[in-house]
């Protein structure tokens, strides 16, 4: 049975961080779901224009084995106040099932006081948010101790994120064989 992941965007997300994700967890044969909180063309952080696969309201009863968050402060200040998105990320933790936020997206998780006790790397414009007892200062990559929390520092640790994603999802050889056409260094 393969793996299934839904990735969520919001007006502002950060390209880097999203499209680098569903790139590499499609190359890994998980099947990913691209879901937008808005219908049409979501404008991204740099201005970019995208299509979701399918609205968040489509799929937000589903359930995936990886849900994604991507970061972007407009992204991020958007999903905040979807109650679709957290009833997706609740239930998602509820369940146990692997959840990974980059970037600001780990801030979402403070605000509504999910996962408490873990351990988690945000971006550095957000890390004042957090209570330094929850912060793994000097990271980029942090799998939580329940190890179903993945998060990441920012754009330029998409690839690390994804992979580190692929790995808990998949196994070591699978990143192996992903990274065999990316050439990441690891």
């Amino acid at each position: 049975m393969s793996k299934t992941a839904l990735v969520i965007l919001a007006p502002g997300f950060e390209e880097i961080e999203a499209i680098a994700t569903i790139d590499i967890l499609r190359r890994a044969g998980i099947e990913t779901t691209v879901a937008g909180t808005i219908p049409g063309i979501l404008i991204a952080s740099r201005k970019t224009r995208h299509l979701a696969d399918i609205d968040l309201s489509d799929v937000v009863e589903n359930a995936y084995d990886l849900v994604v968050l991507p970061g972007g402060a407009d992204g991020v200040a958007h999903m905040k106040i979807d109650g679709r998105v957290k009833a997706v990320v609740e239930r998602q933790i509820e369940a146990g099932r692997l959840l990974g936020a980059i970037c600001a997206a780990p801030s979402l998780l403070l605000d509504w006081e999910f996962m408490t006790g873990e351990k988690m790397i945000c971006h550095p414009s957000v890390q004042p948010q957090f209570p330094s007892s929850r912060l793994a200062a000097g990271e980029r990559v942090v799998t939580a101790a329940n190890g179903n929390l993945i998060t990441s520092l920012a754009a330029g640790s998409a690839v690390e994120f994804a992979l580190a994603l692929v790995w808990r999802l998949m196994g070591p050889e699978m990143v192996e064989k992903v990274n065999g056409g990316l050439c990441a260094k690891l």
